[in-house]
């Protein structure tokens, strides 16, 4: 695959980020069958991984430390900080206290001495934003990190927390992850130009969009896994927004046929060949899902078919708000007048 630069890091990643939600009780629970899946990918040219602290509760990062023992050097590891790792208030968000205890979790699970890109999974409004970038920063001059990143961060707040890293001379974001697709546009409006302003690297998440963009999903499929059920806005076919996301699905399958590729490589593509992102994370469950998303790499959209696609979903729309990870930007009810 063609390496792409990592925002001005200097870091060069694929087209493609292995991404490994699904490995662990979330998805796939057969370790040696997960490893497997790690070094096909990396077989396959793909050198960035992602994970998180809290996919099955770490079991996600554990897999990836036994499948890159003796290959760690050659892969650019992700990993990320936010959510809630156990009993109690603080065993979880962006504080100083959580980061510096969680950063050696995630450390020893992953079986390594150093992660290359540190994202904050989630923004919280509850902390200072200097005080998690402070604390982050302090983890670069230690070695235990190298870079850092942000994730489902809005416009507004990708600003606020470059200007708060300029202004205090801290170590500023250099990635930013949220979701994107054809049936996910919102960040096209202004969270890409934003990032891109700030010579930021994008990494999008759910180039499927949670399986819509499969190929499987029909009127009579149901939320039937825990993730779907707990996400039922996103998934209840009876939902009007949903309905939507269906025919627009139907709709795509068409223009796929008539690309001569499958709507898997139609939709990974789409991600792929926007000239602000930087890598498109897949999250294959097994090693037939990887196979079917790895050509992708190697697919142009021309012309034509990109300008079909708009017709079916115009730029910048996201046709059901439920799958926008930041929400929908509407105000809270505490930030109303009444």
């Amino acid at each position: 695959m063609e390496l792409r630069p990592l925002g001005r890091t200097g870091v060069k990643v694929s087209p493609l980020c292995l991404g490994t939600m699904m490995f662990g009780a979330w998805g796939n629970p057969d370790h040696d069958d997960s490893v497997r899946i790690i070094h096909r990918a990396l077989d396959a040219g793909i050198n960035f991984v992602d994970t998180a602290d809290v996919y099955s509760n770490g079991e996600s990062e554990e897999i990836i430390g036994k499948a890159l023992k003796g290959r760690r050097d050659d892969v650019v590891l992700a990993t990320k900080f936010w959510g809630p790792m156990g009993e109690g208030p603080n065993r979880g968000g962006v504080s100083r206290r959580w980061i510096i205890t969680e950063v050696e979790n995630s450390l020893q699970r992953l079986g390594t001495d150093w992660i290359d890109l540190y994202q904050m999974h989630r923004p919280d409004p509850e902390t200072d934003i200097e005080e998690t970038l402070g604390a982050l920063s302090d983890l670069v001059a230690q070695g235990k990190i190298r870079y850092i990143g942000s994730s489902s961060f809005s416009a507004g707040q990708i600003v606020e927390a470059q200007w708060s890293a300029r202004d205090l001379h801290l170590q500023r974001f250099r990635t930013e992850q949220p979701p994107y697709s054809l049936l996910v546009r919102g960040i096209e409006l202004d969270i890409l130009p934003t990032a891109r302003r700030h010579r930021m690297g994008i990494l999008t998440y759910s180039p499927l969009a949670g399986g819509w963009l499969s190929g499987n999903w029909t009127a009579d499929s149901s939320p039937t896994s825990p993730a779907r059920q707990r996400l039922a806005a996103r998934f209840d076919m009876t939902l009007p927004d949903n309905q939507r996301k269906l025919d627009a699905v139907q709709q795509l399958a068409k223009v796929a046929d008539a690309a001569g590729i499958s709507l898997i490589e139609l939709a990974i593509a789409f991600v792929a060949n926007h000239p602000a992102v930087t890598s498109a994370i897949i999250g294959p469950r097994t090693i037939e899902q990887l196979e079917s998303q790895l050509p992708a790499a190697e697919v142009a959209l021309d012309t034509e078919t990109l300008d079909r696609i708009d017709q079916i979903i115009a730029p910048g729309v996201t046709l059901n708000p439920a799958d926008t990870s930041y929400g929908d930007h509407v105000l809270q009810p505490a930030a109303r007048r009444r």
